[in-house]
């Protein structure tokens, strides 16, 4: 066989501001196993480990893209981080994958719940249990807070000037000055987005 007619192995696509992203997109077992093992290990919060598990670990997405789908979920009523698992599940493989990551999400941490709420109710006063859920507060605030540097990395790469005074503004007007959250995303969004296309439309100019 010669080689310009040697198969050429599948090689992953390299994407801008991110990693590779896979080139063959999870099944359904694979989804609702890696969502499962997420909600399984997001103590204080499954946005840390879903956005590692995503972005570093099997690189379905490239860190702009889980940035632009989680902030189309944090926009959708209802928890965020199952919009993710819907939206996420159902960009790979349809409704199907949708269902399959929402069930590995829920699923494992609706069984443990129940069984963990069954005994806070008999041993929910005892003053040792109070103070170990006081630590798990601190340090699911700190996971919180590291999650949200490492999402604006991409930003910070590309020294993108429209969007951090965007993303300041809103800090500014909801943490600061206590704004009401949805007259500033009634603001925010519209101004984000057309800000957004007009400055592509200008590059691709």
């Amino acid at each position: 066989m010669s080689e310009d007619s040697a198969p050429v192995a599948q090689q992953p696509v390299q994407e801008p501001d991110g990693p590779a992203t896979s080139a063959v997109p999870p099944g359904l077992l694979a989804l609702f196993l890696a969502f499962a093992r997420m909600s399984l290990a997001g103590f204080g919060g499954v946005l840390v480990f879903a956005r590692q598990a995503i972005v570093e670990q099997h690189r379905w997405m490239t860190a702009d893209e889980f940035n632009e789908t989680f902030a189309l979920c944090h926009f959708l009523p209802g928890p965020n981080i199952v919009n993710l698992s819907m939206v996420f599940g159902a960009r790979l493989r349809g409704i199907a994958g949708g269902i399959a990551a929402f069930a590995g999400l829920l699923l494992p941490p609706t069984l443990i719940m129940t069984v963990l709420a069954i005994i806070y109710a008999r041993f929910g006063d005892v003053d040792v249990l109070r103070r170990i859920l006081a630590g798990i507060s601190c340090a699911a605030v700190g996971l919180l807070i590291a999650v949200v540097f490492r999402m604006m990395t991409p930003l910070l790469k590309r020294l993108d000037a429209l969007a951090l005074i965007l993303m300041l503004g809103v800090f500014l007007a909801i943490g600061v000055l206590r704004l009401p959250l949805q007259a500033v995303l009634l603001v925010a969004i519209p101004v984000s987005v057309g800000a957004t296309f007009l400055m592509r439309r200008k590059v691709a100019a």
